[in-house]
């Protein structure tokens, strides 16, 4: 990560899609981008945004160079573009920085840290699963929205659905190729063909695999999105595992089962991460 970082800042002005920042850090575009958002708290289009606009506002302050040139160079196709991202950003124009008297926001670059907190414990097995089958419901997401789209998704065509097309065991994210800006997302189920028939269900074949398998237990969304950082930050970096391909898979049990449904302190999830040995 650090490594990345470091390429990003050095090519700051240049075109940066995902994967070719990934593949300078021999990494895949899908994975990289779910553990930088893990780990940073933002994806890997708002770092470079902001630090863009940081960069731009410090330039305002001490050149004179036109603002149509600033806008080119970080990246914006007209000076309306800059001038709208450059205010959302720093809560003025260009133009009020330039006539002088306005303040602009610094947006530092990231370092990482390694930090000691004490050892705790991550529960997790690794399970050989042969290949098999989900159906469901799938649309394609960008990773720069996915954390808003994704719940939006399922309000739309799970929770406000009548009849449920499936009953929503699996949240399945696709992306074989690990080299885009974009990957499928599949609200499933385990595979029946008569039911994928009667509700005309899409089909996806998971392949066998070795699956490192993340227990997640209490009140949901935060158990989930905790082992997730845990993973990315704890976990893979010390493991003798390392990411096989383009799957993630979390498993949600029945609602039903317990008296709050996904609210309950004991309801159960699970995170599926395809690994292989280093």
């Amino acid at each position: 990560m650090e490594n990345a970082i470091r390429f990003i800042e050095e090519n700051i002005t240049e075109d940066l899609p995902v994967n070719r920042i990934a593949a300078e850090v021999n990494t895949s575009a899908f994975y990289f981008q779910k553990g930088f958002s893990m780990l940073c708290g933002y994806t890997v289009g708002e770092y470079i945004r902001m630090r863009r606009l940081s960069l731009a506002g410090s330039e305002l302050l001490t050149s004179d160079g036109k603002i149509i040139d600033l806008a080119m160079k970080y990246g914006y196709d007209s000076p309306d573009s800059f001038t709208k991202a450059f205010t959302r950003f720093h809560g003025c124009t260009p133009t009020d920085v330039r006539k002088g008297g306005a303040n602009i926001k610094a947006f530092a670059p990231l370092h990482m840290k390694l930090t000691l907190d004490g050892g705790t414990v991550m529960e997790y097995r690794i399970e050989k699963k042969s290949a098999f089958k989900v159906m469901g419901i799938s649309k394609k997401f960008s990773y720069e929205s996915a954390s808003q789209d994704i719940p939006r998704f399922w309000n739309e065509a799970y929770v406000m659905a009548d009849p449920k097309p499936v009953c929503g065991m699996y949240g399945v994210c696709f992306d074989e190729e690990m080299a885009g800006d974009q990957f499928r997302y599949m609200i499933a189920d385990d595979y029946t063909a008569e039911k994928a028939q009667e509700m005309k269900l899409e089909v996806q074949d998971i392949p066998e695999h070795s699956w490192a398998v993340f227990p997640c237990r209490g009140a949901m969304p935060l158990p989930l999105q905790e082992v997730n950082r845990r993973i990315f930050s704890e976990w893979l970096p010390t493991s003798q595992y390392e990411i096989a391909e383009g799957y993630n898979i979390e498993y949600y049990s029945d609602p039903a089962d317990y008296k709050l449904g996904v609210q309950d302190p004991e309801y159960y999830a699970e995170v599926w991460i395809p690994v292989k040995e280093k």
